[in-house]
């Protein structure tokens, strides 16, 4: 019996959607859905003869890289990745992301990893994707305290790579370099445009024909539980069984219903 798309399937496959058309796309340590996704759109194009090369660092078998950052950045220098992935404690509406902390630097009142390679890498990537599953206002914020990575330079700077996309749990924005603005495309399934206002902290754009985030199809849906699960739980084996789990608990109630159904006389 068939179950219908998970939140987090929805994602994936919109970020493989927002990946088509790249050949070389990398992968931070921590970003299960994002590999999940390079690895689907790998899939996929296999079966129309193209190759995708992903590397997600950390990985064993899904990493081009052997010396982790120091091959990653020489690759995005050379123009030789497409596709990353940044996120932030802090995003602001011109695509300004913060790594750092709140508060003022450098008496910052909440502490979070920091900015590593996040600059470089906004200005080389061509295709860098924004990603936060939390759609929250104290994510999503008018000025960010901190600026770890720009979302715009000025005319003059040399800048291939900026920000193309952000994805979230409420919704899928594009940004337009230009404006330093973010358009809302789509809402995700049971979200509401109101719902989206009240968790974030900046104004955004509308696309003309804003509409619902579709569902993957069931062949898509296939390839994700099967294949691409089994080949994202090497490196995010916790993510893998928790999603397994997901389906399990989802299937639970209507093989239920279904085996009651089959022993009424």
């Amino acid at each position: 019996m068939s179950v219908p798309a998970t939140h987090r399937e929805r994602l994936i496959v919109a970020i493989s959607r927002l990946l088509d058309g790249c050949r070389h796309v990398a992968v931070g340590a921590s970003s299960p859905i994002p590999a999940a996704a390079a690895m689907l759109l790998r899939a996929m194009k296999e079966a129309e003869d193209e190759l995708i090369y992903v590397s997600v660092l950390g990985s064993q078998e899904h990493n081009f890289f052997t010396n982790g950052g120091v091959e990653l950045f020489d690759c995005a220098a050379q123009g030789r990745i497409d596709a990353f992935f940044l996120g932030g404690g802090q995003i602001d509406g011109q695509g300004n992301i913060n790594l750092v902390g709140t508060g003022t630097y450098p008496q910052t009142n909440v502490r979070w990893p920091g900015s590593f390679g996040s600059a470089y890498l906004a200005f080389l990537v061509p295709r860098l994707i924004l990603f936060r599953e939390e759609h929250t206002a104290r994510v999503f914020v008018e000025k960010v305290d901190f600026v770890s990575a720009p979302g715009t330079s000025a005319p003059e700077v040399y800048r291939p790579g900026g920000p193309r996309a952000l994805l979230t749990g409420l919704g899928q924005f594009s940004f337009d370099r230009e404006t330093a603005r973010f358009t809302l495309q789509t809402i995700h399934p049971g979200h509401t445009l109101e719902e989206i206002r009240a968790a974030t902290g900046f104004t955004f754009d509308l696309a003309p024909d804003l509409g619902i985030t579709p569902d993957p199809d069931p062949a898509t849906l296939a390839l994700l539980r099967g294949r691409v699960l089994e080949e994202v739980s090497e490196c995010y084996p916790e993510f893998a069984m928790s999603a397994r789990a997901e389906l399990g608990a989802a299937l639970s109630p209507a093989a239920s219903r279904a085996t009651a159904t089959r022993a009424i006389p």
